[in-house]
């Protein structure tokens, strides 16, 4: 009994390395909150319906970033819609198709080491390629082509990870009741993995919404309404400034008040995507059979 856990005592050294977790976890909690409240603090003042609903117009006197809020949507839908379905796929035929060897090592390598690249780096290679090579000049498409293949890791190893969490017996018990395998992955793998696939698309989207130096080289800094009418359409064609872009711009003109103002807008965006992270994850964690 003497050697029993409840018995042993406390060295000094556990109390102390203790001591500094819960300073480090202190600490990133006062700097999170230090973060958030000093840009508040800042920016609010500047936050009204004028701002949120205009653009920026020396004939009219109003600043605004409406243009950009309307640029950093495009910019989400057409990067997502490209690259979900592409990483998703990769991930399936990864997990539940290929067989493991020198192709998916590669395949695997080469993910890896695309979410490694700076994101300076991919925006040199979008504007020479998209924006050169294929013709597409400084537009919305080209930003949003170079930011999907940035996202596309992400998407592809959350995905894989979450199928990973579905225990075998599903996959046997489907196939073993005659179920083909596309069949059983789409009414079987892909609901269960459904938190996981959730979560790493909107971590694409907050990586979307943050990203400034790719867009800087291939999105331009347009910052109006598109046109009416066949306009919505051809604006992925035009320069497009995000409001990350709008930021940066911002602060080299020195207006302080619109770039906090615009920082508030982006951490509301960034709580609210962290937000909902959770709450997908939880709701579809509530209805899986374990």
């Amino acid at each position: 009994m003497h050697n029993s856990i409840m018995n042993r005592k406390v060295r000094v050294s556990d109390n102390v390395i203790k001591f500094f977790i819960y300073l480090s976890a202190g600490f990133s909690v006062v700097l999170l909150i230090g973060i958030i409240g000093y840009v508040f603090f800042k920016g609010i003042g500047s936050i009204n319906i004028q701002f949120l609903t205009t653009v920026t117009s020396t004939l009219n006197k109003t600043v605004g970033i409406a243009g950009n809020i309307v640029n950093t949507l495009y910019i989400i839908v057409i990067t997502l819609l490209i690259a979900t379905p592409v990483g998703i796929g990769s991930a399936i035929y990864l997990n539940e198709y290929a067989k493991p060897g020198k192709l998916v090592s590669a395949i695997e390598f080469t993910t890896e080491t695309l979410s490694g690249i700076p994101s300076i780096i991919f925006g040199l290679f979008g504007m020479v390629f998209f924006g050169t090579v294929l013709g597409f000049g400084y537009s919305i498409l080209t930003g949003s082509l170079t930011l999907t293949i940035m996202v596309l890791p992400l998407i592809t190893r959350n995905t894989q990870e979450a199928l990973k969490t579905v225990p075998d017996s599903y996959r046997s018990g489907a196939l073993g009741m005659g179920a083909t395998k596309w069949y059983m992955i789409r009414t079987i793998l892909l609901p269960s993995a459904m938190p996981g696939i959730i979560t790493g698309v909107i971590l694409a989207i907050g990586r979307i919404v943050g990203e400034s130096a790719a867009l800087l080289f291939t999105a331009g800094s347009g910052y109006l309404f598109p046109k009416t009418g066949m306009g919505f359409l051809k604006k992925i064609l035009e320069s497009g400034g995000t409001l990350t872009i709008q930021l940066y711009l911002s602060m080299a003109k020195a207006e302080y008040s619109t770039a906090f103002g615009i920082a508030v807008v982006l951490l509301v965006i960034v709580l609210a995507i962290n937000w909902l992270t959770k709450y997908l994850a939880k709701k579809f964690d509530v209805g899986r059979i374990d």
